[in-house]
């Protein structure tokens, strides 16, 4: 693999596309193991001259406005609230402007290479609205005048807190002070008032790790303030780290693993997986990977942060932290929330070695109440998304990296049906296979790579019961079978890896422009999996009929398929299914169309 070229299996991407679909899986699930995606390294340069801007330029807009002292005097200022402060504000603003997560070739954005202000600031693109119909005003599936104000309106107080310096209060002791707290709150309340009516809004900003923390600088004072935001960032890993419990996140590191562009031994990749090249499955290295090395380090390292008094074993723990976000910044996850990952790793460092609990900033040294107001409002989320993960996007569950998410596929007719997403909806991006013919890529080899993320999500577990869906309900043979999360990228400008980005509401925006007939645009739906059950919810969404379908499956029997099912579709249960409606690859036998779909109770 060289500086500008992909890695390519060595079928040409003719005979690849021209497999059978489920032969086509496994061939590329295979490729996936040795190569990941196989994009070229430049891909990866992309981000990291990015986060050399997003660092530099963090730091100085904090020291540069805030009066904070010489540059040669950095170790007697950067401890002081401000600079944190003004390092969150810029966090926000490089989310919401579309610089951070979800942006760039490794989300499958080639042309622009970035969402945010060019769908969030432009009006008529698609708008999704949390609540429609709870509360009032906020029914409607675009943009208007008012939703483009509030954002720019939002952008312009963060570029105001970050160049305004700081004012003095009693609340801290630090002679620079802190923000402005009417612009803090001002900013906060856009976030909350943009989210209502458009809950992009709320979700590029990452408000689920920055909202809260942001509010708590305009309202403690300092010793509250300090221990809140440890708190803040404390649940965060723990909720986290609760959310990979389960069969879903092993599922995760072999992939992961693979696409890690400094990871390069083939040896090395294969040992993530049971049995290469016939039993993709996660290995027992997988598993201590993640449960081990991962899960309870996650959980058990920020409650030694929060808790403890002996400076070693903060240090200690601190460095754990450090190097925990330092290893996934340095997978180049899909969504590529590097920014994310560079900031907590300063706020570890900021938090708890500059302020460690044995010095006057520990949890017995706040306020009570403050202490559990922050705790409530702090878990509120995880506890409800992880009960009813419908109710809740997956990120204000804390359900990041955890493998157990809402997800889709989305199956079209021809290629007609799916060029109508470019002729009829206003966005900035043509769909992921126009950009990768425009940026160079012959079309067989464009189609070949978007075939790689359906190979990839198959290596999920959810993936699983995806496919086992789009191969009732279509022919897999005949139709266009896309990945949801770059669909969506385009639609929208933002992915994530929130399903619920792309569920009915926005189907039901793309059929009010796009007209399609009964069986031109098939989605298959998952719902992640609460906490307290052994199955997931599914349903089947014909964008000209609506919901047509609604059933379950059991998560171990997802988790325990090969990714191309070479045994059929994994077993699941219809609970529900729309009048008149006929599954085209059910006969009366009660066989699919690729072998037994047993139809059992969970």
């Amino acid at each position: 693999m060289g500086l500008k070229t992909p890695d390519l299996p060595d079928v040409p991407p003719e005979e690849v596309m021209a497999m059978p679909f489920f032969d086509r899986t496994k061939f590329l699930t295979q490729h996936w193991v040795d190569w990941g995606f196989g994009s070229p390294k430049l891909f990866h340069l992309i981000y990291v001259f990015k986060l050399i801007i997003y660092v530099v330029g963090g730091f100085f807009i904090a020291w540069g406005t805030s009066d904070l002292g010489p540059l040669s005097e950095f170790s007697s200022w950067w401890t002081e609230p401000i600079f944190y402060q003004k390092l969150l504000v810029w966090t926000v603003f490089f989310e919401v402007i579309g610089l951070g997560s979800s942006s760039g070739p490794l989300a499958f954005k080639f042309d622009p290479m970035i969402g945010g202000f060019l769908y969030l600031g432009r009006r008529n693109t698609l708008r999704i609205a949390p609540w429609p119909d709870k509360v009032p005003g906020t029914a409607g599936d675009h943009r208007t005048w008012w939703d483009v104000a509030v954002y720019w309106l939002l952008i312009a107080d963060l570029v105001f807190l970050m160049a305004v310096p700081g004012v003095a209060t009693d609340r801290v002791s630090a002679a620079s002070g802190l923000l402005p707290t009417w612009a803090v709150l001002a900013a906060c309340g856009l976030i909350l008032l943009g989210g209502l009516r458009d809950k992009l809004v709320y979700l590029t900003s990452r408000s689920e790790q920055y909202l809260v923390p942001m509010f708590l600088f305009a309202v403690l004072s300092e010793v509250d303030l300090i221990v809140a935001l440890k708190i803040a960032i404390v649940v965060v890993w723990v909720a986290a780290s609760a959310s990979k419990l389960g069969v879903h996140f092993t599922n995760v590191i072999p992939p992961m693993m693979s696409n890690t562009p400094w990871f390069s031994s083939k040896t090395l990749r294969r040992t993530f997986y049971r049995n290469y090249p016939d039993d993709l499955r996660p290995s027992k290295v997988a598993t201590f990977a993640a449960h081990v090395t991962g899960t309870l380090a996650e959980c058990g390292m920020p409650l030694i942060l929060l808790f403890s008094p002996w400076p070693w074993l903060t240090i200690v723990a601190v460095a754990s932290m450090v190097a925990f976000h330092l290893f996934i910044t340095s997978t180049f996850p899909l969504a590529v929330p590097l920014e994310w990952n560079v900031f907590f790793m300063f706020a570890a460092v900021w938090l708890f070695w500059a302020h460690p609990a044995g010095d006057g900033w520990g949890v017995w040294d706040a306020n009570p109440g403050v202490v559990a107001a922050v705790v409530a409002v702090s878990v509120i989320f995880p506890i409800i998304g992880n009960l009813r993960p419908d109710l809740v996007s997956f990120l204000p569950s804390m359900r990041q990296y955890a493998g157990n998410w809402a997800s889709a596929t989305w199956a079209f007719r021809d290629r007609e049906k799916e060029e109508r997403l470019n002729q009829n909806i206003t966005k900035a991006s043509k769909n992921q296979i126009d950009q990768l013919v425009k940026a160079g890529f012959p079309e067989p080899l464009a189609e070949m790579f978007l075939g790689k993320a359906i190979a990839w999500r198959s290596m999920h577990s959810q993936g699983r019961a995806l496919l086992s869906l789009i191969d009732r309900h279509t022919d897999v043979e005949t139709y266009t079978v896309r990945e949801a999360e770059f669909i969506c990228n385009s639609l929208i400008g933002w992915n994530f890896g929130d399903g619920h980005l792309h569920d009915e509401r926005l189907i039901a925006a793309v059929q009010k422009r796009c007209n399609y007939q009964p069986g031109d645009l098939v989605v298959a739906f998952t719902e992640s999996q609460a906490i307290h059950k052994n199955y997931v919810d599914y349903r089947v969404i014909d964008a000209a009929l609506g919901v047509v379908e609604r059933g379950t499956y059991l998560s171990k029997d997802a988790a325990d398929a090969l990714p191309w099912l070479p045994d059929g579709p994994i077993r699941h249960q219809v609970t529900w299914q729309r009048e008149g409606y006929v599954v085209p690859n059910d006969l009366v036998t009660g066989l699919g169309a690729r072998g037994p779909r047993a139809s059992v109770g969970v």
